[in-house]
């Protein structure tokens, strides 16, 4: 076997993860839906940030349906690039699978900007997370509804 880089370990790196009964999935992807309606309220409202920060678990909570109802578990972890990288292990899929995996990868990217370092977003930013969003929202519910 080759030599690890320096700096990385050879060993992958274990997720959090808890163990969700899968007839629990439906309630994660109600409250995702819950998460993404009260974000497009705040849309409404002119409050970006609130959006923004609701848009981001919307897609957390239907990541987490999507694990759950595929495998009995979700990511448990505080780092939510376990929840990317969790669909990513489960889900089997070609094309539509990755580019809803990048754009869930691109909303958990924003989520640090908006929870953490105090930005506040515009309304361009809060549309654009919106958009990623949908898309992501919209692979994940075909799944779910199967």
């Amino acid at each position: 076997m080759p030599d690890a880089l320096p700096g990385c370990s050879s060993m992958p790196r274990r997720r959090n993860r808890k163990a969700v009964d899968r007839s629990r999935f439906r309630k994660y992807a109600e409250v995702a839906e819950h998460f993404f309606e009260a974000g497009k309220a705040s849309m409404g409202l002119e409050y970006w940030t609130a959006a923004g920060v609701l848009f981001v678990h919307s897609a957390i909570a239907y990541a987490d349906a999507l694990c759950i109802l595929q495998a009995g578990v979700r990511s448990a972890g505080d780092d939510h690039e376990d929840a990317v990288a969790l669909i990513e292990e489960l889900i089997a899929g070609g094309d539509e699978r990755t580019g809803a995996v990048n754009q869930l990868r691109r909303i958990v990217e924003i989520k640090t900007r908006v929870s953490y370092l105090g930005e506040l977003f515009s309304q361009a930013d809060a549309r654009a997370l919106e958009r990623k969003l949908e898309r992501f929202r919209s692979w994940a519910k075909s799944l779910l509804e199967r």
